[in-house]
């Protein structure tokens, strides 16, 4: 019931040998000017109390992104007015593709990933967010991620 991606759409193996740059499970630099987080586009799963999540990575400007690292351990972080950021993460079987659309990152509790809220366009990924899948869909996903 999720998929994700393992590093932004930008990420490249030759950044790794930055000193700038730095790729974590959660959190990612690139060259020291471009800030990245990992969170969750959730999408209700109709007639079901389930959802099926995204794990995709969202831009974070240089003040929200050490703002929510400073914060990172803080059971008070979901207090936190939910940060702007561009989706950064190129999700299989959308059309128009998915890359950089607008978010809002919400932090949740310690020990959880953030949840990423699309702006309510006409975009399919965010109509989905906004009125939920069916279970076909999620065996569309499935086959489209596992390359069937």
């Amino acid at each position: 019931m999720s998929y994700g991606a393992d590093a932004p759409a930008p990420w490249r193996p030759r950044h790794a040998r930055g000193r700038k740059s730095e790729l974590g499970t959660d959190l990612c630099v690139i060259k020291g000017r471009h800030f990245f987080i990992r969170g969750l586009v959730e999408i209700p799963v109709l007639g079901t109390d389930e959802s099926f999540s995204w794990g995709v990575w969202a831009s974070l400007s240089r003040t929200n992104f050490v703002r929510a690292q400073e914060l990172w351990d803080d059971p008070d972080r979901t207090e936190e007015p939910p940060y702007f950021g561009w989706l950064c993460t190129a999700l299989p079987g959308y059309r128009p593709g998915t890359l950089h659309l607008k978010t809002n990152v919400h932090t949740r509790a310690v020990g959880q990933r953030p949840f990423i809220e699309l702006e309510p366009t006409d975009h399919p990924l965010a109509v989905e967010q906004r009125e939920g899948i069916t279970m076909d869909r999620v065996r569309e996903i499935a086959a489209l991620v596992m390359g069937g």
